[in-house]
């Protein structure tokens, strides 16, 4: 049975009897919101238009000790496997229209090196700037946990308020005590692309 998350929550992640997981699913969504056409919101960062979809691209972090050491172990549209072949991108979603994840990452948790310890993932709008756009005009969006076999464990909604944000750092996995638990961040920041959100880490 899915856990619903609020912000802050940590859960420890194990199958339904009991049993160590192997990999998982992490699945993030969103739905643009309906805009008003003339309204405040357009140009709010200084004359770029809202007419265009937007475009929210999910990244994976992966970390040594609490911290990113190369740029190889930033998982994204540009550099859709890690290094260790444990972290994998199923692909860019570039309007987040439809049901369901938008974006997924799929986390080999047996085949991860021992030195990493920590996966957080983030999402930011693509060319925020320059096209205008931020958090505050996307709704319904969450991060989901799910086992192999695509049953969710866990889901975490963001219902805040995030008007002028431009990313979010939505949640993290990490090893404790010999077990992976996943962490509901709900961080929103003003990042306008991946290279300043991961920056955050180094």
């Amino acid at each position: 049975m899915s856990v619903n998350l609020v912000k802050g929550q940590k859960v420890e992640l194990r199958k339904e009897s009991g049993d160590t997981l192997n990999r998982v699913i992490v699945g993030l969504g969103w739905d643009e919101a309906d805009q008003k056409p003339g309204g405040f919101l357009k140009g709010l960062f200084g004359g770029g238009s809202n007419s265009n979809s937007i475009d929210c691209d999910a990244s994976a972090f992966v970390l040594q000790n609490g911290k990113l050491m190369s740029n190889s172990d930033v998982v994204y549209y540009a550099n859709l496997t890690h290094s260790s072949g444990a972290v994998q991108h199923m692909g860019d979603n570039l309007t987040g229209a439809g049901d369901g994840d938008d974006e997924q990452i799929v986390v080999d948790l047996q085949k991860l090196p021992q030195s990493y310890d920590k996966i957080v993932f983030v999402v930011n709008v693509f060319a925020c700037r320059e096209r205008g756009q931020h958090f505050g005009m996307i709704r319904n969006a969450f991060i989901r946990i799910c086992d192999e076999r695509g049953t969710e464990m866990c889901r975490y909604n963001l219902s805040e308020n995030y008007e002028g944000m431009t990313a979010m750092i939505f949640g993290e996995l990490y090893r404790y005590n010999g077990a992976w638990k996943f962490s509901a961040i709900g961080q929103p920041t003003q990042d306008a692309k991946v290279s300043e959100l991961a920056n955050r880490y180094r």
